[in-house]
């Protein structure tokens, strides 16, 4: 199958399926939306929403939030991942907003990537969110999702797999596609075990069509049942009162 193809089948699908994807972080503004994407790098986005509600009521502007100190922020991000680096970050970057772009977050990637904690994936989904912009963030989840399905070729970084999902997908559907591919990897495409079997997207999945999913599926097997025979085992014990870890000639 030609990688044309494969795009076309998968912007149809979701279009048809899922037309209106939103990212499944709390925000009610670009600022606030900025600060829990600073967060969610490296931690899940249910744990970066159990959190801002507390964050936005103390820091409810960028000015309240640039004008407090990253060990007062780090009370309220203790939980999430590298706390003291993203409460150092967005200290940080609150100051030079306020600073340097007149209290608001800009559109501009390269002016967006001069805040601290914010690198190339989190000024995309700023952009595309925030400003419609057509751009695409590549995180772990777009990384791998488009490397399976084939949407991408030989794509080893970030930046590569960002490139070609540019090149290919209809310029109108960048932004959309950034949540598609994200929540098909979060709750299908998963990292460990794909969930092949549900998965609608198999009849130009690359990586299915490959038989790799199947070699998944056979170790997983093999794994389900050495874990059944050893529980197996371990019932009969408990019943007859016998030691199965010890030989029979001791």
């Amino acid at each position: 199958m030609l990688k044309k193809e494969r795009y076309q089948l998968f912007v149809e699908y979701f279009s048809k399926n899922q037309p209106n994807p939103v990212t499944e972080l709390h925000y009610s503004n670009p600022y606030e939306l900025l600060v829990a994407v600073i967060l969610s790098a490296q931690c899940t986005d249910k744990r970066i929403n159990q959190i801002t509600p507390a964050l936005f009521q103390r820091f409810p502007t960028i000015e309240d939030l640039a004008a407090s100190s990253s060990d007062e922020i780090f009370t309220y991000i203790r939980s999430v991942s590298y706390p003291n680096n993203k409460a150092k970050h967005l200290a940080g970057m609150a100051k030079m907003l306020v600073e340097q772009f007149n209290s608001q977050v800009p559109s501009d990637l390269d002016e967006l990537q001069k805040l601290p904690g914010v690198g190339r994936k989190t000024a995309n989904v700023i952009a595309s969110v925030v400003y419609d912009a057509p751009a695409i963030a590549v995180d772990t989840h777009v990384f791998r999702v488009a490397n399976r399905l084939g949407l991408t070729t030989n794509a080893k970084t970030p930046l590569a797999v960002e490139k070609q999902l540019v090149e290919y997908l209809p310029k109108q559907t960048l932004g959309f596609a950034h949540h598609w591919l994200i929540l098909h990897g979060r709750y299908i495409c998963v990292a460990r075990k794909p969930k092949c079997e549900i998965c609608p997207l198999t009849h130009f999945c690359k990586y299915y069509q490959s038989g790799k999913a199947a070699l998944v599926f056979s170790k997983t097997a093999k794994v389900a049942k050495v874990k059944t025979v050893k529980a197996a085992k371990a019932v009969k014990a408990d019943v007859t009162g016998d030691d199965l870890s010890l030989s029979s000639s001791s």
